[in-house]
């Protein structure tokens, strides 16, 4: 059972949602939550390390088919999977670039992070969905269901019936028991049902005589609006990872202005170029229209070399990569809903094209201005694994560091990027910002990623100096999550449940009855089972709207 009460003592406290950097004060907590003051109980000794509030992942695939498929593909990956803090006595997984349901708990509390936004659940998979991240254990989750490629909702917006769309995404959400909406590549998951794409965003989609990329970004951008949920539509642009797709992302701003959204790995869409062979970093471009529209968030995707896996609903994006690097490829289409696809992929240093990925990423996140609108994140695990976080925050904080990783990368790419003439580094309460206090409150997740008086008692403990590898946060002295003290000096302490954010927006009575013929006409199960019953939501807690 967790205890009742608990005291940090002495520590320097970033708290930068409630103006405190670095003062040293202590954390009371009582029953699970931060609170001004408490009598006996534990307390932890925390003179001359850092406390931060636990990290919130903004942008991650940790659960559901998309990675167990890539599990399959890639068992030679856990022959090398990296050693992590250690679990006595408790159930075990397998680390690596896709790890384990058991094995994502361990490393992202191991790591200080306490909160996990899985970015893209298809409804028709949603079930297996939750019942995977019921298996990774301490932290909490939220779940983002894909809808831009779905031929309810496509059909409607064409037809101009909004009205009627609206009610049928809230029918969807609920029916998936999500927290929010993910559009990936708007129009061109479905075109490449018949091997096409969605390159122009005011351009019909292929199948459609009216209804483009634009209009399916402007369309889901008001019906989340109008909805009131937490967070805002998260768009996986058009044209991801493509040479010139600057002017794409610059567009969709422009698409957007007026209405919230977040843009999701934006490194991935930060290029400028011709062809590959002229692929340059775009991340001035982009960070100067980011800066100029206060309406986006975003995260980085950024890029780290080594091995990964790269799986995401972008099939037309997956098939060019498979052709690109001959590596293994698995496509598959969810009905009428989306798709998905999965390659393989080494980021290699002295590679032109993967150096200016490592570089826009970084370039990206000090271009940006205001650190509470830019999240960390490697789009886990296409630009790289989420356990490997420290490194880049290393990366952020030191600019002669930097410099000397310049040194070893492709001697052409240092002429396609900006990042040697960046002088910014970010401070300890910076990091705050970008790791849990920021995307906690992109997410509208109000209890977390801050240390006040009603926040979840979910804070990390770190050394105040850096590791031998002169990195700061690699392994946090102690991890607590919901007051107790789950990580300790590198050992998992408890294993605890976490909760599962989901949202309820209204829909219309007759929106089931509207759904259920032309679904039974165009799916493969039946209609009785495909909403998610709440019983299947282990921990769910449904947030209000906005």
């Amino acid at each position: 059972m967790s205890p009742t009460t608990l005291r940090v003592t002495g520590g320097r406290v970033y708290d930068p949602a409630n103006g405190v950097d670095g003062a040293v004060r202590d954390i009371a907590i009582r029953d699970g939550k931060i609170v001004d003051s408490v009598d006996g109980g534990r307390t932890i000794d925390a003179s001359g390390m850092v406390i931060f509030p636990g990290g919130v992942d903004v942008h991650s695939h940790v659960a559901g088919a998309a990675l167990n498929f890539a599990r399959g593909l890639t068992p030679e990956n856990y022959r090398a999977a990296r050693r992590f803090l250690h679990a006595p006595g408790r159930r075990q997984g397998l680390g690596g670039i896709t790890p384990t349901t058991f094995a994502t708990g361990y490393l992202y509390a191991g790591m200080g992070w306490t909160t996990v936004n899985e970015a893209a659940m298809p409804v028709l998979t949603a079930r297996h969905t939750h019942e995977e991240l019921h298996e990774v254990p301490i932290i909490d989750k939220s779940t983002l269901v894909l809808m831009a490629n779905n031929e309810f909702v496509l059909d409607l917006l064409e037809a101009g019936e909004t009205e009627r769309a609206r009610h049928v995404v809230a029918w969807l959400i609920w029916a998936a028991k999500a927290y929010g909406v993910k559009a990936v590549n708007p129009g061109g998951v479905n075109a490449w049902k018949w091997g096409r794409n969605a390159r122009v965003l005011h351009e019909p989609v292929y199948g459609y005589e009216t209804l483009t990329p634009a209009t399916i970004i402007e369309g889901l951008a008001a019906i989340v609006d109008d909805l009131g949920l937490p967070h805002p539509v998260h768009l996986h642009c058009n044209n991801l990872g493509i040479p010139g797709n600057v002017e794409t992302t610059i567009e969709t701003m422009k698409i957007l202005e007026g209405r919230r959204a977040h843009l999701a790995h934006l490194q991935f869409h930060a290029y400028g170029g011709d062809d590959w062979g002229t692929m340059r970093s775009a991340a001035v471009e982009v960070a100067e229209a980011f800066n100029a529209n206060p309406n986006l968030t975003t995260d980085a995707g950024a890029v780290l070399f080594g091995d990964s896996v790269t799986l995401t609903a972008d099939g037309p994006w997956q098939h060019l990569l498979y052709q690109l690097t001959g590596r293994k490829w698995a496509n598959l289409d969810v009905e009428n809903e989306t798709g998905c696809g999965i390659v393989p992929y080494v980021y290699k240093d002295r590679s032109l094209v993967n150096a200016v990925q490592w570089a826009t990423g970084l370039e990206l996140m000090l271009l940006i201005d205001d650190p509470w609108r830019v999240h960390l994140t490697t789009d886990h695990p296409n630009g790289g694994c989420f356990w490997r976080y420290p490194e880049i925050i290393r990366l952020l904080m030191d600019a002669e560091f930097r410099k000397e990783q310049l040194r070893q990368i492709a001697p052409k790419a240092r002429e396609r990027i900006v990042l040697g003439d960046l002088d910014r580094e970010y401070t300890l309460s910076d990091i705050a910002v970008v790791t849990a206090a920021g995307p906690a409150r992109a997410l509208g997740l109000t209890e977390k990623g801050h240390l006040g008086v009603g926040a979840d008692a979910d804070v990390t403990i770190y050394p105040g100096t850096p590791d031998g590898d002169g990195i700061l946060f690699s392994y946090p002295r102690y991890v607590l999550k919901g007051g107790e003290v789950v990580v300790e000096e590198g050992d998992v302490r408890a294993v605890t449940e976490g909760k599962e954010f989901i949202v309820h927006p209204p829909s219309d009575e007759g929106t089931a009855e509207y759904l259920r013929p032309l679904f039974e006409k165009a799916y493969t199960m039946s209609f009785a089972n495909y909403p998610v019953e709440i019983e299947r939501v282990k921990g769910a807690d449904v947030r209000p709207l906005h």
